[in-house]
């Protein structure tokens, strides 16, 4: 796994992107909906927060072991709830004109979210919509699992040693490096930063796509 000093010097194939806390900062719906959720089944929510990030809903709760809870019947609440609230949801600075200069088909979102609940807040935030979405209900096992940075490499047809990964959280991080890619960690939306080897920038503001010569993708400072 390369240094965060060279992973920039490198080109790819193409980029996959994970969805919250990366191209969109939905920080205010997320906390709002999962502290409610949290008093109701006896946690703090100050600490309960800081375990959810990058996560699907039903490996969280899963994870509790709360007896007499079922994760996908929470989930289901929780996605309800989260459906209806998308009032702050906006972009990482600049991922709307990054994005949009990446050739068609260059590009994958994949994310933790349900694929209804992904859509509905990039339509809040204005982020284009790729050719290939992974959802977190299409993968078997979540994040911090490869399975989805895997299936969003082989839907764009290409090797997932190629492609840059960009996240923002640890469990997606960890993802991203057992898919076998390079990873670029967003940090915008994080109040509390963590240690990470990899190349940190914290939005897309001083950056920009640029095909190489060689067709390939690369991450430039503007």
């Amino acid at each position: 796994m390369p240094g965060h000093h060279d992973v920039l010097d490198r080109s790819y194939d193409a980029f996959l992107f994970d969805m919250d806390g990366t191209l969109l900062n939905s920080i205010a719906v997320v906390e709002r909906v999962w502290s409610e959720w949290a008093r109701r089944h006896g946690f703090e929510p100050e600490v309960f927060l800081k375990t959810i990030h990058g996560i699907r809903a039903s490996d969280v709760i899963r994870g509790l072991g709360l007896p007499g809870v079922d994760p996908v019947y929470e989930a289901d609440l929780l996605l309800a709830e989260e459906m209806e609230d998308v009032s702050g949801i906006i972009e990482i600075p600049d991922a709307v004109r990054f994005l949009n200069a990446i050739p068609d088909g260059r590009w994958a979102i994949v994310t933790s979210a349900p694929i209804e609940l992904a859509r509905r807040r990039m339509a809040a935030a204005g982020i284009p919509t790729p050719k290939v979405m992974v959802s977190g209900r299409e993968v078997v096992a979540g994040k911090p699992s490869p399975e989805g940075y895997l299936l969003g490499a082989s839907r764009l047809g290409v090797d997932p040693a190629n492609c840059l990964v960009f996240e923002d959280a640890v469990a997606g991080i960890l993802a991203g490096e057992a898919a076998g890619a390079d990873v670029t960690v967003i940090t915008e939306t994080h109040a509390t930063p963590f240690e990470t080897p990899h190349f940190s920038i914290a939005n897309y503001r001083a950056w920009q796509p640029r095909q190489t010569a060689e067709d390939r993708l690369k991450v430039v400072a503007i």
